[in-house]
């Protein structure tokens, strides 16, 4: 028998709602709480956004949030950690241009809301992502796969309440403190920010025509005004993963973060895209990721000398994949676990340092080397007498066998063209 919404709503007695305390999950705090007449558990995750969080707590405390039910919880290093460093082993790229910087935040943000909803005996959670984007499958298959009985409210999919000109008259109509104009008038920007990325969507972004407007870029100065002396960075790896920065060690958040402050300085990782959701249309959005694009072009630097050539071969094979995996929310799925798996396997060897030059935009490599696991062999390589390390004469049964192949289908073809004439 089917059940009927109002049956649904009354087996809701508590939520874990994922809470930033922006527009859209302030009013979704406030319309669960009268859509649903559930107790609802507030979670806030600080993933090195850069904005304070306390304000959430006080805006859920002024919504009759109990304190006991107000999660702010610290997920930096466990974001860069278990989450980006792993992603940028396999030098992950969605369609060429995007380093999944939401994508790869929601199954963390999945995880935590799933663990909270276990802690305070919920069985429902709830989400401001809209029914028009790819969040709402990577929060709600991330849930599934780690709560398989988990009930989910997806406000966007069920409210009347679908611009963020209604958003906005809701919160006014009920008193619920959020910051109402974008500094130049009209809505804010749609944006999502952690230690990764900040992205940018909506306004005047959604015609594909028209120039993001330069007020709206918030970590990365212009490569015109970025300095116009050269700064250098010298990164170490070991097993795939950044662990130094010009010799200091520090946590995978910190590491992330001194990127980040480097590349904004120099004008580095900004992306506009006109993406392909995962629902089918194409979306434009803006991106800043200036730390992720230093780390990503230094992890290709470090591997192109420690790296067999047919392992990062299959690398490269499978990474369009495993982006695909995570831009389309499968991060805990088999699939992924199995290439991680692999991922990881290739890295063991990943280990020595990287020189780069960063400048206007632009992040040059200028030397890289490994003093343990190196498979570069500067005496098979040289160009000078290289004492019989390598003997030329090799590669001419290696050419001529993998000609044949060729060499047999030219020789029928010229066959088929010598009856044609006679």
């Amino acid at each position: 028998m089917k059940q009927t919404k109002k049956a649904a709503k009354a087996e809701t007695s508590k939520v874990v709602l994922a809470y930033s305390g922006g527009l859209d999950t302030s009013v979704i705090l406030k319309w669960l709480q009268d859509t649903y007449n559930c107790e609802v558990v507030t979670f806030t995750a600080d993933l090195g956004q850069g904005e304070e969080l306390e304000p959430a707590r006080t805006k859920a405390l002024k919504m009759g949030i109990k304190p006991k039910n107000i999660f702010i919880d610290d997920l930096r290093e466990e974001f860069v950690r278990d989450f980006v460093f792993p992603m940028f082993r396999c030098n992950t790229v969605y369609e060429g241009e995007y380093l999944l910087g939401t994508s790869i935040a929601r199954p963390l943000i999945a995880k935590r809301l799933v663990e909270i909803a276990k802690k305070t005996g919920a069985n429902s959670i709830s989400h401001g992502a809209t029914g028009k984007g790819n969040d709402q499958v990577r929060f709600e298959l991330g849930a599934y796969a780690l709560m398989p009985n988990v009930k989910v409210i997806a406000p966007w999919r069920e409210w009347d309440l679908l611009s963020r000109e209604k958003l906005m008259a809701y919160a006014e109509k009920h008193g619920i403190p959020v910051e109402m104009k974008h500094k130049k008038g009209g809505s804010p920007y749609s944006m999502d920010a952690n230690l990764l990325h900040i992205s940018y969507e909506g306004r005047h972004l959604e015609n594909p025509g028209a120039e993001a407007e330069e007020s709206m870029w918030r970590w990365t100065v212009s490569p015109e005004k970025a300095p116009d002396k050269a700064e250098y960075l010298d990164l170490e790896f070991k097993r795939g993963d950044l662990v130094a920065i010009n010799g200091k060690k520090m946590k995978a958040h910190e590491l992330l973060a001194t990127l980040n402050q480097l590349g904004g300085k120099h004008g580095i990782g900004r992306l506009d895209l006109v993406e392909n959701r995962y629902v089918g249309m194409k979306s434009r959005g803006c991106y800043e990721t200036p730390g992720g694009s230093i780390l990503l072009k230094a992890h290709r630097a470090i591997e192109s000398v420690c790296l067999d050539r047919e392992e990062a071969h299959l690398k490269d094979d499978l990474m369009p994949r495993y982006a695909s995996l995570i831009y389309n929310g499968y991060w805990w799925s088999p699939e992924r676990r199995a290439l991680q798996t692999l991922i990881d396997h290739t890295q063991q060897h990943v280990n020595g340092w990287v020189r780069l030059k960063l400048y206007k935009g632009n992040v040059i490599v200028v030397s890289r080397d490994s003093k343990t696991d190196s498979l570069f062999d500067p005496t098979i390589a040289t160009f000078e007498d290289d004492a019989g390390a390598y003997n030329q004469k090799d590669a001419h049964g290696f050419i001529r066998l993998n000609a044949l192949r060729m060499r047999i289908a030219a020789n029928r073809a010229e066959g088929r063209a010598g009856k044609k004439k006679g």
